[in-house]
This record gives structure tokens, sequence and C-alpha cells, in this order.
């Protein structure tokens, strides 16, 4: 298999050629990482977040934009496919980096943790990267500073000259636009935490509503998190038939049907305490190679229209 950070840095490549088209921005830190800076100071869009979206995914998922609605309202959506849900969804797009120095935190997804693979993912589907440039995108309400380059370039094994942090806040375009994103990888995740094995996920689709861009980052990720799971949906084939498809979309999580602004509120944005099955999109549908179809889940425009002040 190709290395992930190799086709990952392919597409860092065209960021930092056409970064004055895509309306993002570039800089060497004093150790020579280099921060792209696709919404937190410059304002990025669209493209931006579907190229940051390809980047997440290593190259190894299509991303689309497309006109949809939310109760009679013009809403776009984002759409995602792979052929390859272990390594492009589980292995690179899944935020499970929790970047954190003495004067900084982020969370971050996208082949750099591959280099890493500490995540019980990695035992599970039996991948782990090697290669001498990483990317790492960054969510977080500032820059990443030299601290947090060298953070990953310790954990990856890579000199900090090789790392590049893909920075964008939550209440940025690329913000909604990358999380639209992770309706699938939502569910592959759901999936495989139910005790389904990785590999036999052949194909995943996943769909959701980009959330408007809030002016504070605490509306942001609660936006963001409410349209994936009660505006996204996910079809998945699989080899193996099951007893747990049933459990994968949101609604099957007792706190399903409050928005998160509430859910995190009562929890004091406390983000580990939230139930982990609340974050799925809102309807699944799975295909077993040559067996049945399953559908579960719906989803819920009225509480879209709240949370997106519609």
């Amino acid at each position: 298999m190709e290395s992930l950070n190799r086709m990952a840095i392919e597409l860092v490549d065209e960021a930092l050629d056409y970064a004055e088209e895509l309306n993002i921005g570039g800089f060497d830190l004093e150790n020579e990482a280099t921060v792209l800076d696709f919404g937190v100071e410059f304002d990025g869009g669209v493209e931006a977040g579907l190229l940051l979206t390809e980047i997440q995914t290593a190259g190894m998922a299509t991303p689309s934009h497309l006109l949809g609605e939310v109760d009679g309202t013009s809403i776009p959506y984002v759409e995602l496919t792979t052929d390859q849900p272990a390594l492009s969804l589980l292995c690179s797009q899944k935020a499970g980096w929790e970047l954190a120095t003495e004067d900084f935190e982020g969370l971050g997804s996208g082949p750099a943790r591959a280099l890493v693979a500490r995540e019980e993912e990695f035992r599970r589907v039996g991948y782990t990267d090697a290669f001498d440039l990483t990317a790492l995108a960054v969510e977080s309400d500032e820059l990443p500073p030299a601290s947090a380059a060298e953070q990953v370039a310790e954990l990856a094994e890579v000199e900090p000259s090789s790392v590049f942090l893909l920075a964008y806040r939550t209440a940025s375009l690329a913000g909604s636009i990358t999380s639209a994103a992770r309706a699938a990888e939502l569910a592959t995740y759901r999936l495989t935490e139910l005790g389904y094995e990785p590999n036999d996920i052949v194909s995943a689709t996943g769909r959701a509503p980009v959330a408007p861009v809030a002016a504070d980052e605490e509306t942001a990720i609660a936006r963001t998190n409410d349209a994936l799971a009660y505006g996204g949906r996910a079809h998945l084939t699989v080899r193996k038939d099951d007893d747990v498809f049933d459990s994968i979309p949101s609604t099957a999580a007792d706190a399903h049907g409050r928005p998160f602004a509430e859910v995190f509120d009562d929890l004091d944005w406390q983000f580990e305490e939230v139930p982990a099955d609340l974050f799925a999109p809102a309807a699944v549908t799975v295909d077993v190679l040559g067996g049945p179809t399953y559908s579960h889940g719906e989803t819920d425009e009225e509480l879209l229209v709240e949370s997106f002040d519609l």
C-alpha cells in the first residue's frame, strides 16, 4: 500500500501552489515547520475546505459540494465516498490526536496519525506508515506554534522541517466543510466500536449539511455536530452480516433528540463526557455483499432549523 503521508503531501504541495486562489496562507515557524492557515486568520473557502478534506483522508476519498435544503431553505451539503474506508477514514481522517503543549491546544486529524500508530484502529486495520514528511490538520482557534510542530515531529519520528500543520477554526468555512465530510467516517468508526472488523467494510459514503459559520467556537462546535447527528446520512457496503447495524446511527443514543449545545452545557463543555454513541450520522444504510440491506435511523430537520438559526 502506498504511504498515506506521501499521498497527502502531494495535496499539501497543491495547497501551497494555489494558496492565493484558495484564500489560505502559509508560513514557516522558527523550527522550519510549515503552517498552512485554512481558516484562522485567513478566510479559506469551499475549495479550501474540500482540499483540506482530501488531505485529511490522504487523497483516498472523494469529497464533493452540492446544494440541498433543510426544511425548504437552501443549504450546501458535502458528500464523501471512499473504497478504502479503513485506511482513509480510520487511519487518517479520524480526529484522534489531542495536540497539547504548554502554549497550545488543538485537535489533530490526518495521516500524521499513521506514523505514530498508537491508536487501536491501527492494530485492527494492520497498518503503520513510514515516510519522511507528514501532515496534520489542526482544529483550533489559534495558529499552532513551534512547540506543536515539535511534538508532532517527535512522535512521528521526523524532522520539524518535515512537518506541515494545516490550521483551521471550527467557526470557519473550512471547519464547516470538513466537519460535514465526516458522516462516513463516523459511521465507519461507530461500526468498528461495536466490534465489527474494519477491513470487512468495503466502501463508505456519507453526506451532511454544511453548518452556517457561527460567530464563536462553542456555537460552531455544537452546530457542526448537530449537522452530523441530525442531518447526516451514511451508506456502508460490508462483507459480513451482523446484528449491530441498528446501533450505528445517532438515533440509537439515549441522548439523541437534544441539540449538542444543551448536551455540552450540561457537561460544562467536557467533550470526553459526551456519550460516544451520539457522535454518529442520523441515518445509516448497510448493504451486505450478497446479503440483505438494512436501513436505520432518521434525520431531524426541525432540530437543524433551530441549531442553524434558519
